[in-house]
């Protein structure tokens, strides 16, 4: 039997929930926008108990004063689109008899209701549990004051050009100020499943089947997957990246560029016959036909170091494929 995880958000679906979330009110885009560009610093500079992905806790305060819920999360997971591909690869993959599994970082109202539509068990994805419903009942004047005014900060702020005064203001209100309220207090629970909490579900899953990552293939395009795909490398598994930033490129065993999903076809075959190996000899041949137009541009990238050419080919595909999603971390 075979085993693969995709991460849901570019892989399965070119929607970022979160950032879709954000534009349901005014100027939301932009501030999460700011708040994704935080993650990433955040997330390079290592902070302690802190995970690439996180940004789903750190939106909660402005999703709950502006009354998103739980049931506005879910209605726009019944009109998000799915990457091209996504349905012809999985519906391939079990007939194959493979166990798909998916582990993202989004919350649980729109991961469970995407991989509902691709055929995924509900059993077989790991998630972010979202109380938001309960969350708004505990937002007060003096939280909604405060937050109004950060929002009017960060509205101030551009993501590269003021990222030293993004992580000084970010800093200030998430760390010490945030937490000193009733809101603040209660969003704690909410604990994104991305970075090293990506990889502890990929073990719960790998655990339960009784199957090293040296078994698994994962499939991952972001800041969030770069740990999991990592593990999988190091184990001697497969880890695709798949549209992927400079993030997660240089932890993959090999990647693609592509608007299909689809195209991991004839690799996934290769891995069912002689696992790593039989996949190196079909990665290596597509990397030197190259790949056409918008389809199909493979790169074999284990102990490979010179990778600008290959995430400047990933960066097009990726920018075409996620459209606005595209330019977050």
């Amino acid at each position: 039997m075979n085993f693969i995880c995709f991460d849901l958000e570019g892989p399965l679906s070119p929607q970022d929930n979160a950032y879709e979330l954000m534009k349901l009110f005014p100027n939301g885009d932009r501030i999460f926008e700011v708040i994704s560009r935080y993650d990433d610093l955040l997330t390079l500079e290592e902070r302690e108990d802190y995970e690439p992905g996180d940004t789903l806790a750190l939106i909660v305060p402005f999703l709950v004063l502006h009354n998103i819920s739980e049931g506005d999360i879910a209605s726009l997971a019944s009109k998000a689109s799915l990457t091209g591909g996504a349905e012809k690869l999985i519906s391939w993959l079990q007939s194959k008899g493979w166990k798909v599994f998916c582990i993202s970082t989004t919350y649980e109202q729109y991961a469970i209701r995407i991989t509902h539509k691709l055929g995924i068990y509900a059993h077989n994805v790991a998630c972010t549990p979202f109380p938001g419903d309960r969350l708004r009942l505990t937002l007060c004047k003096e939280d909604s004051t405060l937050l109004q005014q950060t929002e009017e900060d960060i509205l101030t702020m551009h993501p590269f050009a003021d990222d030293a005064r993004i992580k000084q203001s970010l800093d200030y209100f998430f760390w010490e100020k945030l937490p000193t309220t009733n809101l603040g207090k209660v969003i704690k629970e909410v604990k994104p499943v991305g970075g090293r909490r990506k990889v502890a579900a990929l073990n719960k899953f790998a655990d339960k089947y009784d199957q090293p990552l040296s078994n698994w293939v994962v499939v991952g395009d972001s800041i969030t997957d770069f740990r999991m795909l990592q593990a999988v490398e190091k184990a001697g598994g497969l880890a695709i990246a798949f549209n992927a930033n400079e993030y997660a490129l240089p932890y993959s065993t090999m990647s693609l560029a592509s608007i299909l999903l689809s195209d991991l076809t004839e690799v996934l075959e290769a891995w069912q016959k002689g696992h790593r190996s039989s996949v190196e000899k079909v990665v290596k041949v597509k990397g030197k036909i190259g790949g056409v137009g918008d389809r199909g541009y493979f790169h074999w990238l284990s102990g490979r170091k010179d990778i600008d050419k290959v995430i400047d080919i990933h960066k097009r595909i990726r920018r075409l494929v996620r459209e606005e999603a595209g330019k977050l971390g």
